[in-house]
């Protein structure tokens, strides 16, 4: 078992509201731009997505980054941050408000335009009593967490909870993960240069052809991939020799740059972080969330 400091971590507790989704081009343009300039107009993140959850595939759906389950949000920016920065991937997350209050469920991801919305799973029958705005706080446990005889991985936005469940393999001074896909660095899309504190990073999915060699068109929601040469301690960037790991949270999606959305959850530098093929990397089959 992996040495932490997670005895000593602050649990905190943090809340959103159920976010309702959005359209920034209107009121003169409702119409998003595909890869090729077509336009479209399709679902998108936020709100309640009741026929999409974690372990279903991250391709094939009629929509643009799609967050399965629910989204949350704060109205205030500064409080917001919080939100986003102190959730954790496998917090419990509990309906405080409306007709499903008292639901527990576990939050999955963190994405939208502006890596403000922390996506939620409940169950299916829970969601269909739900309704946009009511609140739902989160046990927020996981920030400051180390690996102690890991020093050079850093951990983000990851629960003791889900690392717990996690497929590692320690040796030689370095920690393999189990993951089901790894992404080569020319592959990764929208979010490079952004904080890594919150919100995801994004596959570049125009290349069809690669992206079905490669097996990327397989991912389910809620898998745990590899960003390969990806340094992601405080932005992410490339950097030969870096690893990221993380959390398939959203769907892939018309727009260039824009295909699946991955939280992390782990990154190291120089080789100290690896990775091993686990075709059972996946949080919905590690957490045994009910769909």
């Amino acid at each position: 078992m992996l040495s932490t400091n997670a005895a000593d971590l602050v649990a905190v507790s943090v809340a959103g509201h159920i976010a309702h989704p959005g359209f920034p081009g209107l009121p003169a343009e409702p119409y998003r731009l595909a890869a090729d300039g077509t336009p479209f107009l399709l679902p998108t993140y936020g709100g309640i997505v009741y026929n999409v959850s974690v372990g279903d595939p991250a391709f094939g759906w009629f929509a643009d980054c799609i967050h399965p389950g629910v989204s949350i949000r704060q109205a205030d920016d500064m409080k917001n941050r919080g939100l986003n920065v102190y959730a954790c991937l496998g917090n419990t997350a509990r309906v405080m408000t409306g007709a499903a209050a008292g639901a527990t469920g576990v939050v999955t991801g963190k994405s939208g335009r502006f890596s403000e919305q922390v996506i939620c799973h409940f169950p299916k029958q829970d969601r269909l009593r739900m309704a946009v705005g009511d609140q739902i706080v989160i046990r927020a446990e996981g920030v400051g967490m180390a690996l102690t005889d890991h020093p050079a991985v850093r951990l983000k936005g990851l629960s003791a909870a889900l690392l717990g469940k996690m497929a590692l393999r320690e040796g030689q001074g370095r920690l393999d993960v189990g993951v089901t896909a790894s992404i080569p660095p020319h592959l990764i899309g929208a979010g490079l240069g952004l904080t890594s504190e919150g919100g995801s990073i994004h596959l570049q999915t125009t290349d069809r052809d690669l992206v079905a060699r490669l097996g990327l068109d397989r991912l389910r929601l809620g898998d745990i991939v590899a960003l390969e040469d990806t340094d992601s301690r405080m932005n992410h960037g490339y950097l030969r020799g870096a690893m990221a790991i993380g959390v398939v949270c959203a769907t892939d999606g018309p727009r260039a740059g824009y295909g699946p959305g991955i939280a992390l959850i782990m990154t190291a530098p120089g080789g100290e972080l690896g990775s091993y093929p686990d075709p059972g990397a996946n949080i919905a089959d590690l957490l045994g969330l009910i769909p």
